[in-house]
């Protein structure tokens, strides 16, 4: 006989298991620091060095492009293809495969409005057909509490594979085409803001498919008792947990909670809440600047030296490091 009611409970822990992946999505941050528009045409060849901590975002508005890794190995971009590297770092758009590229900073650029240039490396009268579009984002990417998943991600995300799952990302990519290719008032703002739509779309679809390499992590939060004590610890990080208390909230024993936690994150329930607060900690010293003892008494430290020292211990830096570093690098912006 068919049991409705498991399936109804199946239902209910993956209703449950989305609406906490979907919380812990609202701390994601996902912003532009510097758009470009190039225009070229064949052959070329474009060095992006994306420095560590940023993604880098590429759409091909009309031609084709190669995507090149350090490795050599090639990914082929058509028109109306987009695609995000969550991790940045040094890559090739050419137009051969053994074609040699230049820094893209390189070639002549004229600045549109504020974060946004133009690069042409486009001949006088070049035709139209000949030439290629490509518009490209480099942006601040952090996903907060869900940080580890970055590194989980593969390095190159492609759009396409989220067509069947999220078809109103079709549509997106069209305006997007038509703003490059035919500039109108406003084009480059609207750009901006479809690219910075676009590149959380490709996370959030990566994310609920499952995360390939992060099946450990999202398996953990379908747990129906995982994902509770989980979910418990993003909602309070300040409050001073204990394996039992946790335990409770998964409503199991602590000897079977702890095994199982560990067996699927890879972490000691204690460990993850630490890299938790150091994580949040992180992201509220850099973009939004708090004070250094507002976040310790927001994390449920005694003092900012019991702060402090936990901060070093799970990250390497001191918290003044971290602020000094953010405040440099806005500085450069």
């Amino acid at each position: 006989m068919f049991d409705r009611s498991s399936r109804s409970s199946a239902a209910d822990t993956t209703d449950a298991a989305v609406d906490l992946v979907s919380e812990l999505l609202l701390g994601m941050r996902l912003e532009g620091v510097h758009y470009r528009r190039v225009e070229t045409r064949a052959p070329f060849g474009f060095r992006f060095d994306t420095p560590y901590g940023r993604a880098q975002f590429h759409f091909v508005a009309h031609g084709t492009a190669l995507l090149r890794y350090a490795d050599a190995t090639l990914l082929t971009l058509g028109c109306g293809d987009a695609i995000f590297l969550p991790r940045g770092g040094a890559h090739d758009l050419v137009s051969a495969p053994d074609e040699p590229s230049c820094d893209v900073e390189r070639f002549e650029t004229e600045t549109l409005c504020g974060n946004v240039d133009v690069t042409s490396a486009c001949p006088e009268g070049c035709p139209q057909d000949d030439q290629v579009l490509v518009f490209s984002a480099c942006m601040n990417f952090d996903l907060g509490g869900m940080r580890p998943l970055i590194a989980l991600m593969p390095e190159v995300m492609r759009v396409d594979t989220l067509l069947a799952r999220q078809p109103e990302i079709e549509p997106m990519l069209k305006a997007m085409e038509r703003e490059t290719c035919t500039p109108r008032a406003g084009s480059v703002g609207v750009m901006a803001r479809l690219a910075d739509v676009l590149a959380a779309s490709i996370v959030r679809g990566w994310v609920e498919c499952g995360g390939d390499n992060a099946i450990g992590w999202f398996e953990a939060l379908r747990d129906p008792r995982l994902g509770r004590a989980i979910g418990a610890l993003h909602r309070a990080p300040g409050r001073n947990w204990t394996v039992a208390e946790l335990a409770a909230e998964a409503g199991c024993s602590r000897s079977l909670f702890a095994e199982r936690f560990q067996s699927m994150t890879g972490q000691s329930p204690l460990r993850y809440l630490a890299e938790l607060r150091m994580r949040l900690a992180t992201q509220w010293i850099e973009h939004e600047r708090q004070p250094i003892d507002v976040i310790a008494q927001r994390l449920g430290y005694a003092s900012q030296a019991a702060f402090s020292r936990a901060f070093k211990r799970v990250t390497g830096q001191s918290p003044g490091m971290v602020r000094h570093a953010a405040g440099s690098r806005r500085a450069a912006e």
